[in-house]
């Protein structure tokens, strides 16, 4: 009998857990999949791409409305430092309400789209208002779902690159898991400058940590859920930050907003942020590697654990610590940029585990529709200056 997460697969079933907890575990194996996707269209995506990144003009947007949006913020510091050139994280959601604010039609622009179901109002809309406004326009779809609007839209434009992310990725659950990996994955390796070679290595290096701590850490993460935190802080520095966003996403979903989440990153969660700790906080740090960054961390790691104003306060670092509550996943030397992946598995599935004890059905935490998996209900007006 299959089990997912520690879970038997008919109890699963019975708490509307089954999908959400098997996109999870799934994930490692997706990546192996992605590597060979990218393999297979490594030239047809160069030929894509390698134009576009020669030219020292190029602006390159990274878009996406709530997780979508989300992988870009991740992404951007990490691509930022590879190319050598600015790149940006604007979701759609402020694109489509505010288009002259952030489209600039005097600079070629590489406008790379990510979507779970490519069928979101705000994403077909910027595609549409970016070839409107901008003459000199490209893009490339990162999408799990090969009947999207995204993906047909590729299919007849000669500015559009698709690569679909593997089967299996379109969730099927209300909270994106495995297609954000997937996409934030995906975007690592092809706007990284790596060969598939060396991306083959990272990938397999990163799949073989993670299956290795979806066992391991279930029982800790099962504690850890049970403690009655109310508010959920997730701190991160430089792409942490980002991914510290779609990790406090997470547990705001899966709760239903019975656990109301921030994120911050290091330095600035002092001015200000650092109010919404208090007895009912758990409190997660995302450790950076790298050794300059890392001082920032582990200043704000030590003044929280001096407070001691937290219900609880923990950290997941590569590096040891020696303290108590840190979870480490051993010196690895697999760069921040790959530590992205088992630190957002240990989220999704401390989300999981705290919608499952709060008697939520994670699958569709609202069943009642005031939320929707794809978004309802948002109106796109024609832009017609």
């Amino acid at each position: 009998m299959r089990s997912f997460l520690g879970y038997k697969q008919p109890w699963l079933e019975e708490h509307n857990g089954v999908h959400t907890a098997q996109e999870i575990s799934h994930q490692p194996r997706l990546w192996r999949v992605l590597s060979g996707i990218l393999e297979q269209q490594y030239d047809a995506v160069s030929a894509f791409l390698n134009p576009l990144l020669a030219r020292s003009d190029l602006r390159i947007i990274l878009t996406g409305a709530g997780t979508s949006a989300f992988v870009g913020d991740a992404a951007a510091p990490f691509i930022n430092e590879g190319l050598g050139f600015r790149v940006e994280s604007i979701p759609t959601t402020d694109l489509v309400s505010n288009p002259t604010k952030y489209l600039d039609p005097s600079r070629p622009t590489l406008l790379v789209s990510y979507a779970r179901s490519g069928n979101s109002p705000e994403s077909v809309a910027a595609v549409a208002l970016v070839d409107q406004l901008v003459p000199d326009c490209h893009h490339l779809f990162l999408t799990c779902n090969a009947d999207g609007a995204l993906s047909s839209y590729a299919q007849t434009a000669n500015n559009a690159y698709c690569m679909l992310m593997p089967e299996g990725s379109n969730d099927k659950s209300f909270a994106m898991t495995s297609s954000f990996s997937c996409m934030l994955m995906s975007t690592l390796t092809l706007l990284g400058g790596q060969t598939p070679v060396e991306w083959y290595k990272q990938i397999e290096a990163t799949a073989a940590l993670c299956e290795g701590k979806l066992e391991q850490w279930q029982t800790a993460i099962k504690e850890l859920a049970s403690q009655p935190f109310q508010r959920l802080i997730v701190l991160g520095s430089g792409g942490f930050a980002g991914l510290a966003r779609e990790a406090s996403l997470k547990s705001l979903e899966l709760s239903a907003g019975q656990v109301m989440t921030a994120y911050d990153s290091s330095l600035g969660f002092r001015h200000g942020p650092k109010f919404t700790i208090d007895q009912s906080a758990l409190v997660i740090q995302l450790l950076s590697s790298e050794a300059y960054t890392r001082q920032y961390d582990m200043d704000l790691f030590n003044e929280i654990r001096r407070d001691k104003q937290a219900l609880a306060h923990i950290a997941i670092s590569e590096q040891p610590l020696n303290e108590e509550a840190v979870f480490e996943l051993g010196q690895l030397d697999l760069g921040d940029q790959w530590l992205c992946f088992p630190y957002i598995i240990f989220c999704q599935m401390l989300a999981f585990e705290k919608s499952i004890q709060l008697g939520l059905g994670p699958d569709n935490p609202c069943p009642t529709g005031e939320v929707n998996r794809v978004v309802q209900g948002v109106t796109i007006y024609p832009y017609n200056k």
